[in-house]
């Protein structure tokens, strides 16, 4: 097999991948802040980046994913206030929706799953480390970054002085020796969360967080940083210049890893568009498998139009896939490795739609092969495809007995009932009875397809 290739935002360049460690790859992404439903733009780096773990554990023996929960946060405080809702039923709540939807999504769970809220006393140390070495300085129960203390800050972004200052949107504060430092500590208000610090009592800045969540766990320097192309800057700039410049210098990580951007309908989602999707209102609308294909047909690193059409498509594609597994009933699947050319796709910087064209055509030729060999090999080959996509992971007749959240439609037992008793009018010959009860059952969406002196349905 040959080697990874990554796309390093770093660098801008495509490299080959070589782990710090020869067998042990490190990785942290940053994960949601929960104070709502994850939204479909949410769901895109979860869905690339357990693509990329899934290939990752293909590769090397062992591989350590951290994906962190940003439960102390501004918008967490302002939707506790607004609701009287306390921070912590607000936090549980939502992190549990978003594990359910991440799950319904195929996303496998990360080694580890850090809450913020945990490591109040690594940022802390992380601060005191900063000001010990001239790096960070405290104003007005505030602990600030100094930018003018990196010489080569904004390296990951690339954008001038003035173009950071402006897209940082920073406050322009007395208490700030230059206007681009940023927040590492703030002070909290009595009716605020806060934890006691030698500053007085306050909460973390954002960015702080991640730096030091990911060392607790992953070391002063690991193998991949990933996330969203819109956590370039501020975020994963002011993670390196916190992790960097606390450590002598040394790099936060090798590679840093990011998707495009998603929009909705061609268009930024927004509520007042319209075009706003929660994970948990698509769900109720396609089965999770559909929204993941949907988010996996182009490139991660290109910009990504999600339509309810395109998820549509994605679920008629796998009626397809699950069609040709289904007929292909005959022979038990074994477990095997992915064909080459599937592979050489992915290590190509997870180059997933080439990947989905391969299965296209394995599913071609396992609805045209005869011979039972070729059936069974094209059956394993297809299914150890799908498990490196998160895709084809369940029973193959659960995905065709699935249907819309709420749409009342007849019951798998009444569906049974009304195939029982068809097949009973065509043994009597009653064929009118017979064309009635799967005219009946067509009216309710189902399918049937006669086949070897059975009926298998599905619904549409």
């Amino acid at each position: 097999m040959t080697d990874l290739f990554l796309h390093n935002t770093l660098s801008r360049k495509k490299e080959r991948f070589e782990p710090i460690e020869a067998a042990r790859v490190r990785m942290y992404v940053c994960g949601p802040t929960v104070y709502d439903f994850a939204h479909i733009g949410n769901a895109r780096p979860v869905v690339v980046f357990d693509t990329l773990y899934r290939l990752l554990k293909k590769l090397y023996p062992q591989v350590t994913y951290v994906r962190n929960i940003t439960d102390v946060d501004d918008k967490i405080m302002a939707r506790a206030k607004e609701t009287g809702e306390p921070i912590e039923s607000i936090t549980t709540r939502t992190t549990k929706a978003f594990h359910d939807d991440m799950g319904a999504l195929g996303a496998l769970p990360p080694d580890i799953e850090p809450r913020a809220t945990q490591y109040i006393r690594q940022m802390i140390e992380l601060c005191e480390l900063l000001i010990e070495k001239k790096h960070a300085y405290v104003a007005e129960g505030h602990v600030l970054f100094s930018v003018p203390s990196m010489p080569d800050y904004g390296k990951l972004s690339r954008r001038s002085r003035d173009e950071l200052i402006a897209g940082a949107r920073v406050d322009v504060a007395p208490y700030k020796k230059d206007p681009a430092d940023f927040v590492l500590w703030k002070p909290s208000a009595e009716d605020q969360v806060g934890w006691d610090s030698p500053w007085g009592r306050g909460r973390p800045g954002w960015h702080i967080e991640c730096s030091a969540m990911s060392k607790e766990h992953l070391g002063i320097t690991f193998d991949i940083h990933g996330g969203g192309l819109d956590l370039i800057f501020p975020h994963h700039e002011n993670e390196i210049a916190q992790s960097s410049c606390a450590h002598d210098g040394a790099p936060l990580s090798r590679y840093w890893v990011h998707n495009g951007f998603l929009t909705v309908n061609g268009e930024k989602m927004s509520k007042s568009l319209g075009n706003f999707f929660t994970v948990r209102e698509l769900l109720a609308e396609a089965p999770g498998e559909a929204l993941r294909l949907s988010l996996l047909n182009g490139h991660y690193r290109q910009p990504l139009d999600f339509t309810k059409d395109a998820m549509q498509k994605a679920k008629n594609t796998l009626d397809r896939w699950y069609g040709a597994l289904r007929n292909a009933r005959d022979v038990e699947a074994e477990t095997l490795d992915p064909p080459h050319d599937f592979m050489l796709a992915l290590l190509d910087d997870l180059n997933t739609p080439q990947a989905i064209a391969h299965i296209h055509e394995m599913v071609n030729e396992l609805n045209k092969s005869t011979d039972a060999k070729e059936r069974k090999r094209l059956k394993s080959e297809i299914l150890s495809c799908g498990y490196y996509l998160g895709l084809l992971l369940q029973p193959i007749e659960d995905w065709f007995k699935w249907q819309p959240e709420g749409q009342g439609g007849l019951s798998d037992k009444e569906i049974e009932d009304h195939i029982a008793a068809r097949l009973n009018a065509r043994k009597t010959k009653n064929f009118a009875e017979a064309d009635r009860i799967r005219d009946v059952l067509s009216d309710a969406g189902i399918v049937l397809e006669d086949s070897a002196g059975r009926t298998i349905w599905r619904r549409r």
